[in-house]
């Protein structure tokens, strides 16, 4: 139909234009059209029938009237619109169109035209037949390898080792490739129609450097949000293994022009071994290849399990010593006796937190498992319901991320080694080979005594933290008076370590008890009595030996972690959330922000008026109305009709929102880690790849066929 509308219109300089551009670029006056053809619904809108095509032309009137030659604009565009339309062109496209400005100018003036014929915003040298041809082909490309990241589609199908010798089976880019060719696409068909049918059509290499552009377009457009905001934090969750390689989730958080906390899934980075190559590599990537300004970074978090925690250390140390103002905080998505035990640099602990998330994934894939669970779970609880049905609960849900997930677990014990006794011994032919051989082995790591010592070591160590790292996760007033409580839960751990033997002998003994209910012998590891052979030293005993190889370098561990995440700069940015009004109500309105916001003097509009600015804002909120709520997230607050006539404020709340400890208020702007989450689980490791992976997660941002096809003639000429 857009070429219909360009033909009848006579203009030749518009032929070589795709659909896409014309729809995006171009309008066309409703006087062209027949009255038959235009819908009118109301006075103010006027809509044309599906099969509308301009007829009507006076292409001579210009010959009597000079003035006509100069196009008028049909429609006077809005900011979003001049913004949207600047972002989808890349900066090579800024210079030719300043380049070639004079030209377009005497070429207007040389061009038939009709009074309000369609609007031109960009003149493009003309293609030749060649040159567009090949444009198609690469357009439709890019649209088949797009579709299979947004569908999770591998680009391998068939594994060649699994076909017969001499059998040829096309991949599934091929196999998308000819689909189209024997549905009608003459593009391709004119391409290919001479080739023989067992050659490649698009060679790994070709489709590797296209993916990249792929990959590299849908970043840029969360990218320049993000440049638009000025701040942001980065995030990386959980090191995953892509196609037998390591690889870093890196997030990013930032505050868009809506004023919504968003965190966005921007790519993966490939992992180091060594911790200073892997912040080098960090710092680069980011700085370099994905063009952030590390200068507007305000807080960075990291999720790693206990293998990486002390490099991922090193990278936070790095980063703050070149941008002190990349605050090193906890990440809101992951509780924190969670993310304080997967720090901890002991092996028992790496290997008990594996079989806890073994035994969780186990259940929640079997829902017959559940089902068993939840009757040795009535029997065991029979005399306390209630306590009983919430372990029910508990156990329907992902425990594993729980506060107190340790004390869940210390509960379910000899529920879970019943059931999965029952499992493995089952005679009968309920269960599955897998099932019974999982259950029969996590069976046996639940009831290894190092195991048990280890979890009920955890539970009480961390349970100086759980209201703790409960409020960081609650609502904003929650995360402000948990900070200020920081000095009484430091205080209690050194108490414990001061007392560690008395605090030890206590929750050794627990350890016994629950060995003895689950029949499990109390001894030294095996691995430590095969170290010692013949040199075994008869004083050390089951106690002395966890004391000093658990209990004591776990409660140091907790006090050094919390005392390196929860920096004096961190405090300080945790102490501004007074701005809120909520946080101001219950401080009676006494609140003295400017002395904590100094850390962030340099991001402010106006520093030199914030004193009075607060005071103000301590005034509005202090005689408002009585019908008036006060505000009780940054989220509430950023979204007042007023927030913009105060500047400074305004500012400080987007510097605090993306702090990762902050939640992100709205579920529908935190999908990116639950994409990732998702991509991960449904696609198999030898299957993942980093591109496509980014497509899949980001498949509801808008990309710019035209702009992937320039970028990639402009890489490959």
């Amino acid at each position: 139909r857009c070429q219909r509308w360009v033909e009848n219109c006579r203009r030749a300089d518009l032929e070589d234009k795709t659909p896409d551009q014309l729809n995006k670029h171009y309008r066309l006056c409703a006087k062209h059209f027949e009255t038959s053809m235009i819908c009118r619904s109301s006075p103010y809108r006027t809509v044309l029938r599906d099969n509308a095509v301009p007829t009507i032309f006076d292409l001579t009137s210009h010959l009597n009237n000079p003035h006509s030659r100069h196009r008028k604009r049909i429609k006077e565009l809005s900011e979003d619109e001049i913004r949207t339309l600047k972002q989808q062109k890349i900066e090579e496209a800024f210079e030719r169109e300043q380049a070639t400005q004079e030209l377009n100018e005497s070429n207007e003036q040389n061009t038939v035209s009709e009074e309000g014929g369609e609007e031109q915003e960009e003149e493009a040298v003309p293609l030749t037949l060649e040159e567009r041809e090949n444009k198609d082909y690469l357009k439709t490309l890019f649209e088949i390898l797009i579709l299979m990241g947004k569908q999770n589609i591998p680009l391998d199908g068939h594994n060649v080792d699994e076909l017969p010798e001499g059998i040829f089976t096309s991949d599934n880019f091929q196999a998308l490739l000819e689909y189209r060719i024997n549905a009608g696409d003459e593009v391709l068909r004119k391409r290919f129609e001479m080739t023989a049918v067992n050659l490649e059509y698009c060679s790994k290499t070709q489709q590797k450097q296209m993916l990249e552009i792929c990959e590299s377009c849908v970043r840029e457009e969360t990218l320049r949000e993000v440049r638009d905001s000025h701040f942001f934090s980065i995030v990386t969750d959980e090191v995953v293994d892509i196609a037998g390689e390591e690889h870093l989730p890196v997030l990013v958080r930032f505050v868009d022009d809506s004023h919504n906390l968003r965190e966005e899934f921007i790519g993966f980075l490939p992992y180091e071994a060594d911790p200073e190559m892997l912040a080098v590599k960090f710092h680069t990537t980011i700085t370099e290849k994905w063009g952030l300004n590390m200068e507007y970074c305000r807080g960075q978090a990291y999720i790693v399990s206990s293998g990486f925690a002390s490099k991922m250390k090193v990278v936070a140390t790095r980063l703050l010593e070149k941008y002190p103002q990349a605050v090193y905080t906890l990440c809101s998505s992951c509780a924190l006796n969670v993310w304080l035990a997967k720090s901890i640099p002991v092996v028992g602990v790496s290997v008990a937190l594996g079989t806890m998330e073994e035994v969780c994934c186990l259940f929640n894939q079997s829902p017959q498992l559940l089902v068993e669970l939840d009757n040795i779970i009535s029997v065991l609880f029979q005399n306390n319901k209630e306590k009983g049905n919430e372990l029910k609960e508990i156990c329907h849900s992902q425990w594993t991320g729980r506060h107190d997930t340790f004390e869940v677990l210390v509960d379910l014990m000899q529920a879970l080694v019943l059931c999965l006794d029952a499992v493995s011994s089952d005679p009968s032919v309920r269960w599955n080979n897998f099932i019974v051989g999982r259950a029969f082995v996590l069976s046996r790591a639940l009831t290894d005594f190092d195991f048990i010592v280890t979890i009920v070591i955890l539970k009480n160590a961390l349970s100086f933290t759980r209201a703790f790292g409960k409020n960081l996760q609650g609502r904003t007033s929650d995360v402000f008076f948990a900070a200020s409580s920081l000095t009484a839960v430091l205080h209690s751990l050194n108490e414990v370590m001061e007392n560690i033997e008395v605090y030890h002998e206590f929750w050794f003994e627990e350890a016994t008890n629950l060995a003895t209910r689950l029949d499990v012998q109390i001894k030294l590891p095996g691995k430590f009595r095969r170290e010692q052979q013949g040199n075994f030293d008869s004083d050390v005993t089951s106690e002395s030996y966890y004391k000093d190889t658990l209990s004591i370098p776990v409660v140091e561990h907790i006090v050094q972690e919390l005392k390196d995440i929860f920096s004096e700069q961190h405090l300080k940015a945790l102490k501004c959330l007074s701005l809120v009004p909520s946080v101001m109500g219950q401080l009676k309105f006494n609140t003295s922000e400017e002395h904590h916001a100094d850390m962030y003097k340099n991001d402010l509009p106006n520093p030199d008026t914030l004193s009075a600015e607060l005071h103000c804002w301590r005034i509005k909120w202090k005689h408002r109305g009585k019908d008036i709520e006060l505000p009780a997230t940054i989220y509430e607050a950023l979204h007042l009709p007023d927030i913009k006539f105060f500047p400074n404020v305004y500012a400080l709340l987007k510097v605090l929102c993306i702090l990762p400890v902050m939640k992100v208020e709205k579920e529908k702007y935190e999908m990116g880690r639950k994409r990732l989450k998702a991509y991960l689980k449904n696609t198999l490791t030898e299957q993942r790849s980093s591109n496509l992976a980014l497509l899949n997660i980001n498949f509801d941002i808008k990309h710019d066929l035209d702009l992937m096809v320039d970028t990639y003639i402009k890489l490959y000429p």
